[in-house]
């Protein structure tokens, strides 16, 4: 009796044992539930969550029946909003709702202890972005903005050759972000003073801002020059940013059609340019003076792998939340950018 007692222990306890290194060696995806679907980034950025073994996509909350019925035909669950923010499983929130809901969702996943995912722009007012850069840090939570080309193999390569000097000493960026905007979307363009500069400017913005810090000085240009349309967006702006020895320039308007091809950033620097055209697919081209870094004196194509949106930011933040690495741009960049933003759309 005593011998099969002791065997059946010992069974329970390999069976106990390898059922925890099974879980150990092969853990579930961090669990993830989406506040909004409306943002134009919204579906694909989900889709990317489903397929993804980082995640476990438990839904998304989205008043609009037309909207949940897209998610739902994914397979996509649809939650209430409550329900996600309080449970305490769901560790973290991807703010994907209308913008001018941003920093409402955002600060309402932070107060319910979620590390936070939001859309870009990630505010629309300074005491919005203010309140969630404070709730963050206060409560010690992940915030990343998404911004869906910080992590483009042509961006970060600029990037990299201006912070390691090998372009010298940078002094100016040129930065060109349109698109072609009709109808309906105008309208909600329209809601911010900012126009197409908060809208899309944001992303150049957010590079100025990566490489340059914050600026000294900015001055914006937001006009309204499409004669066809009577609304009130601001369709054609720009702003410039003064620092000590450098300025950038940013201009973005919603009326250039088939403006994909021409969407470039370029950094001037004394011993040469990086200049990206397009931004995606990323191409990236470094002309130098002399040779700098891995690259040769003169003109010369950068390899860049092919980008999928929204793939490596996640990763990043799956990776963040099980404590691996940092986040690429930390809340005080973060805030940097934002307040940038909003200084360059009339918003601050």
């Amino acid at each position: 009796m005593h011998i099969r007692r002791g065997m059946m222990a010992a069974m329970q306890r390999r069976t106990f044992l390898g059922t925890m290194a099974a879980a150990h060696a092969a853990p579930g995806g961090i669990p993830i539930a989406f506040l909004g679907g409306t943002h134009s980034h919204a579906f694909e950025k989900a889709k990317v969550a489903q397929a993804s073994p980082d995640w476990d996509l438990r839904g998304v909350w989205e008043p609009n029946a037309e909207v949940a019925a897209k998610y739902k035909a994914a397979g996509i669950a649809t939650l209430d909003r409550d329900a996600i923010l309080r449970d305490p499983a769901i560790r973290v929130v991807a703010v994907e709702s209308d913008v001018i809901d941003h920093q409402e969702h955002a600060r309402l996943a932070l107060e319910s202890g979620k590390h936070v995912h939001v859309e870009k722009p990630p505010a629309h007012t300074m005491a919005g972005l203010r309140k969630v850069i404070d709730l963050a840090r206060s409560k010690k939570l992940l915030l990343q903005s998404g911004y869906m080309w910080r992590y483009n193999d042509a961006v970060v390569k600029a990037l990299e050759a201006a912070k390691q000097g090998w372009l010298g000493d940078v002094y100016l960026i040129r930065a060109s972000m349109n698109t072609l905007v009709v109808g309906e979307r105008r309208k909600e363009w329209a809601v911010f003073a900012g126009g197409d500069m908060f809208e899309q400017g944001a992303h150049c913005i957010d590079f100025v801002c990566q490489l340059l810090g914050r600026p000294e000085k900015v001055t914006h240009f937001l006009r309204k020059d499409n004669r066809q349309f009577n609304d009130t967006l601001k369709d054609n702006t720009a702003a410039v940013f003064e620092y000590p020895h450098a300025m950038a320039i940013v201009h973005a308007t919603v009326m250039q059609p088939g403006a994909g091809p021409y969407r470039t950033f370029e950094v001037l620097g004394t011993n040469g340019t990086a200049t990206i055209k397009p931004i995606e697919p990323p191409a990236l081209e470094i002309d130098l003076a002399k040779d700098a870094g891995p690259y040769k004196k003169g003109r010369q194509k950068v390899d860049c792998p092919p980008y999928k949106r929204y793939v490596a930011d996640l990763q990043e933040l799956a990776a963040a939340v099980r404590g691996e690495r940092k986040l690429t741009v930390d809340l005080d960049g973060e805030f940097t950018s934002c307040e940038t933003l909003l200084r360059a759309s009339g918003q601050a």
